[in-house]
């Protein structure tokens, strides 16, 4: 694949992450998380963190997901290492937040580590199909 194809699937895989993460964040689970985690929230996001997040993030997903299905012509490759990924990587701050935070509420840990597998098993999929189009 091209250094331009690598650069069009990763902003493709950004812009789908993007797009689910704030419909769920903003929309679909807005009221959960402020009931679950209202408590802990800053007044005032650190936009530069989140961004720097989505970056790193989203080119884990295509170097260690889409990139192995991809080699192995597998969605169901792609699928599964987003699947493993998103709860590795929501796992890391959801259980390391539980275990060392204060009132951090379990029922949002499963929420959030079933959001990070479906999301990044999602993203996985789609950076998949992507890189198939794009040869």
């Amino acid at each position: 694949m091209t250094v331009g194809a690598q650069l069009k699937l990763y902003l493709a895989c950004l812009a789908v992450f993007f797009a689910l993460d704030l419909t769920w964040l903003g929309v679909v689970a807005k009221g959960f998380y402020q009931q679950q985690l209202g408590h802990l929230t800053r007044p005032d996001v650190i936009w530069w963190a989140a961004i720097l997040f989505y970056l790193i993030y989203v080119a884990a997903i295509v170097v260690l997901c889409v990139a192995p299905a991809v080699e192995k012509g597998s969605l169901a490759r792609a699928l599964a290492l987003g699947a493993l990924f998103g709860l590795a990587a929501y796992a890391a701050f959801d259980l390391t937040s539980l275990a060392l935070l204060k009132d951090f509420p379990v029922r949002a840990v499963v929420v959030d580590l079933a959001w990070g597998t479906a999301l990044t098993a999602t993203v996985s999929a789609a950076g998949f199909a992507v890189a198939r189009r794009l040869g």
